[in-house]
């Protein structure tokens, strides 16, 4: 003998269907920008730890890293590097911000500068797109 309550019909199901899909389609916009916010604290803790390492590298061997042996220098010796005492960094994929790009190194009167540029890799920008550097 059949009940009438013996299952869902289909406009009960499709009611479910739409309101997950409208749960998603407001919370999706949210966790995207709390994952970009979280990518641009990584990028600033992973400068201010590359900038460390420059500086260790500096008091080992009593110059930063020259423009010509950039930030590999803290990974692996350079010829020449008198005192190197690292490796400085885990590997080389601490030389690359969390999007993935190489994070640029520049050296001008002994002053290193290091630079990320952003969620959109392009220079400026602002937000989670803003530039990211380091002295």
């Amino acid at each position: 003998m059949a009940k009438d309550d013996d299952g869902y019909t289909l406009m009960e199901m499709l009611v479910v269907v739409a309101l997950i899909a409208v749960l998603v389609a407001v919370l999706t916009p949210t966790l995207m920008s709390e994952l970009a916010r979280g990518k641009v604290k990584a990028a600033r803790l992973q400068m201010q730890t590359l900038s460390t390492a420059v500086e260790s590298y500096r008091a080992d061997v009593g110059r930063p890293p020259s423009a010509a042996e950039g930030l590999k220098a803290l990974v692996v010796a350079p010829d020449g590097a008198q005192g190197w005492l690292g490796p400085y960094l885990r590997d080389e994929s601490a030389l690359n911000d969390p999007w993935g790009r190489p994070v640029a190194y520049d050296l001008a009167n002994d002053q290193v500068e290091l630079t990320s540029l952003g969620a959109d890799g392009k220079p400026g920008g602002k937000s989670v797109n803003a530039d990211i550097v380091v002295h």
